[in-house]
């Protein structure tokens, strides 16, 4: 882990022009215009965008980046919670790109994403079927990448109750293991991996901080 961490440092510093600036502006744009599509012509409008390995097996090869734009959320009933999540998730990730530069935290995202992709990939070839709309446990870890630099900054729950962003996490890390947990119990690798992918992801990111944590 600890020179997988040296790596992503490296690189980050040598090609500092690498990756696409407030790349999490583009995320969110295309989230809420498929949220739109959704919402205006139907989920069968965008349902080409998802991961699907049997139309990627026929050529929709699309579908290995599009997948990224699914937010999760179709209906018009849904929308205060698209905007408060989108919102959220623009706002950690914007934060993490200006403590980490750019090249970093392209690196964190993407590497997120195709970890995902490789997943879908293994269990597609092994099953024969693998679905995946959007990009929900690498926008958590995203997540749990803020609790390490910020561990007491205090967000608002329901607007009224400060919480530290450390308990938060807390939290954060019980849903992933509630999703593992489920997902075996529903005989899903998939939706058992993908939590598990993404937390992968997280601990060569923070390798070095996480030891220093145990040691303590």
């Amino acid at each position: 882990m600890r020179k997988l961490n040296a790596a992503v440092d490296r690189f980050a510093y040598n090609h500092p022009r690498f990756g696409i600036p407030n790349l999490m502006k583009f995320i969110v744009a295309g989230n809420v215009i498929v949220y739109l599509l959704a919402v205006f012509a139907g989920y069968g409008s965008v349902a080409f965008l998802a991961f699907d390995w049997s139309s990627i097996c026929h050529g929709e090869l699309w579908r290995l980046v599009t997948f990224i734009f699914m937010p999760g959320y179709y209906s018009t009933g849904d929308v205060l919670w698209l905007a408060l999540f989108l919102y959220f998730y623009y706002m950690i990730g914007t934060v993490l790109e200006r403590e980490w530069g750019t090249a970093k935290f392209n690196l964190y995202y993407f590497s997120g994403v195709v970890l995902t992709i490789l997943v879908g990939v293994i269990v597609g070839l092994v099953s024969g079927w693998a679905w995946i709309t959007g990009t929900n446990y690498v926008n958590l870890s995203m997540f749990f990448a803020f609790a390490v630099l910020y561990p007491e900054t205090q967000f608002l729950i329901f607007f009224i109750i400060p919480v530290k962003v450390k308990w938060l996490a807390l939290i954060d890390a019980a849903f992933f293991a509630l999703s593992v947990l489920t997902s075996l119990l529903r005989l899903d690798p998939l939706g058992a991996l993908l939590p598990i992918i993404a937390l992968l992801n997280f601990f060569v990111f923070f390798a070095p901080e996480l030891g220093r944590f145990a040691k303590r």
